[in-house]
């Protein structure tokens, strides 16, 4: 039988391992998911995050989360999360998903209504099959886009905004056709969609305009250095032969 493995606190050795970053600054994106990690550690010292996804993990404390202040996607599905206090400071948040863990009541989502960006929160996601105790209550939906009236997106589905008029009618046509027919020809029409695409957490540096025109200068000069130096060859040649005539 293999050794159980050990529970992972996240460290600084182990931020700059995962992104090649040598300043916990300068980290804008993160994907630390499935890594069996319990404490938050040293992540709160990446003040300048912008996506971070924890799915995946053993995490119960989100405490160290308090000090991402510019923070917009967050992932912390498949976790042991409770307590979402700490998230009340996070006021750039735009997008979280809190798929599989065990919020059991609306009050535990009161410390996220101050968050005036948030657009998008999902508690359940059937894809993957995860869900919250909370979703098993029969006004589970109601009550949520009560208490968030300004989302535009619950678990996948649009609720406000463009789009949103589509998925209800469909939603209603798919209740419509479930009550005539039991059979298995029957299938849900425009489905919650995956929460973000495969690549989304893959940082791709964009080279900045200075940046860009200090490497276009600098090949210019190697280039113009190759022909100084093909010219001063020449000459270097023709003075050659013309010392070895003059012999």
């Amino acid at each position: 039988m293999e050794p159980e493995k050990e529970n992972v606190k996240i460290t600084a050795e182990l931020l700059k391992s995962r992104t090649g970053e040598f300043d916990l600054e300068s980290i804008l994106f993160l994907k630390l998911n499935n890594l069996r990690i319990c404490n938050l550690g040293c992540i709160g010292e990446c003040v300048n995050l912008e996506r971070l996804d924890l799915s995946g993990n053993e995490i119960s404390n989100l405490a160290p989360l308090a000090s991402l202040k510019l923070l917009t996607v967050l992932n912390l599905s498949a976790n042991r999360i409770i307590n979402l206090d700490p998230l009340s400071s996070c006021e750039n948040l735009q997008s979280i998903n809190l798929a599989g863990n065990l919020i059991s009541s609306v009050d535990a989502l009161r410390s996220l209504i101050y968050l005036k960006n948030l657009e998008s929160i999902r508690l359940q996601d059937k894809i993957c099959n995860f869900s919250n105790p909370i979703c098993m209550n029969t006004a589970y939906r109601s009550t949520v886009l009560e208490l968030f009236p300004n989302i535009k997106v619950l678990d996948g589905e649009r609720v406000s905004g463009r789009g949103s008029d589509l998925y209800q009618l469909c939603k209603d046509i798919d209740a419509s056709l479930k009550g005539f027919y039991n059979n298995d020809l029957t299938c849900e029409l425009l489905g919650p969609k995956r929460w973000v695409e495969k690549d989304y957490w893959e940082f791709k540096p964009v080279l900045s305009t200075a940046i860009a025109d200090a490497t276009k200068k600098f090949y210019d000069v190697v280039k113009e250095c190759r022909q100084l130096n093909s010219t001063a060859a020449d000459a270097i040649a023709v003075t050659k032969r013309t010392l070895n005539t003059m012999n």
